[in-house]
């Protein structure tokens, strides 16, 4: 991805922040529980998350008594994390691009990346988190990947409507199988010189949705958003339509999470 097209696309999270909060699923409990078995998460434990978003990552760290700093770049989407985290004396969002935040003097203990670690220009993403641990710490990379499962003949039916309304879309593209997905993050990690062996645990899990659950979660994703509005309601009304009239109103997406984690080499 351009820098020019991913600047782009990640500032369309920020245009609709209350619908994203709504429609965008959390991360599975076992991710938190592993997590803490790596990092002593806790009171005290001292927690980076880059790109927070509304909070979906941060409200449970902050639940467990750890002191976070969520630097989140759109300011409707820290307005709404602020609001979540209302409860959490500990947790603090700051508005700023992770590649220009000054760092504090004081290192943290993790440092977590939630769907957000592939918007950070790349050039800079490895050494940046580094820089903010201490040695030892842990930085930790959550992706999530829509793979095969659940409505399966669904998503292969939406496929034409995608060809159609968006000319970016691989003609003939079908999902992955979970086992067929690698771990970007785990490669970039070992060659940054800056951390030891990465580790990847993967979670899938199911989710359903009614029509109108699924229009509002495709309208949280940058290249739906992205779309001029004409291609864009075109394709939503096709997948509607779909939904209703061949699935009985609703539909099951199959996601995988996937976590990796490294320590900070001294």
């Amino acid at each position: 991805m351009t820098d020019t097209r991913r600047e782009r696309l990640r500032a369309t999270f920020t245009e609709d922040a209350e619908l994203y909060d709504r429609a965008r699923p959390g991360y599975p409990r076992q991710l938190y529980e592993d997590l803490a078995g790596l990092s002593a998460l806790g009171p005290g434990c001292r927690v980076l998350e880059v790109g927070c978003g509304t909070g979906k990552a941060t409200v449970p760290l902050a639940a467990r008594g750890c002191r976070v700093t969520g630097v989140e770049l759109g300011a409707e989407m820290a307005r709404v994390a602020r609001r979540n985290l209302a409860a959490y004396p500990d947790a603090e969002v700051v508005v700023a691009a992770f590649e220009d935040w000054p760092l504090p003097a004081e290192p943290f203990d993790l440092v977590l990346a939630a769907t957000a670690f592939h918007w950070i220009d790349p050039a800079v993403r490895t050494a940046r988190a580094a820089d903010a641990l201490r040695p030892s710490g842990v930085l930790a990379v959550v992706s999530t990947h829509h793979v095969k499962g659940g409505s399966e003949e669904f998503f292969a039916r939406t496929q034409p409507l995608y060809e159609r309304f968006d000319p970016a879309t691989r003609p003939g593209l079908r999902l992955s199988p979970a086992e067929d997905i690698t771990s970007d993050a785990a490669a970039e990690l070992a060659v940054s010189g800056r951390f030891g062996p990465a580790a990847i645990r993967r979670y899938a899990w199911d989710l359903a949705y009614t029509t109108r659950e699924y229009l509002d979660v495709l309208l949280t994703y940058s290249g739906h958003r992205a779309l001029p509005a004409p291609a864009r309601e075109g394709l939503l009304a096709g997948i509607a339509d779909l939904i209703d009239n061949s699935y009985g109103g609703s539909i099951t997406k199959r996601y995988l999470t996937e976590l990796t984690t490294a320590e900070r080499l001294p």
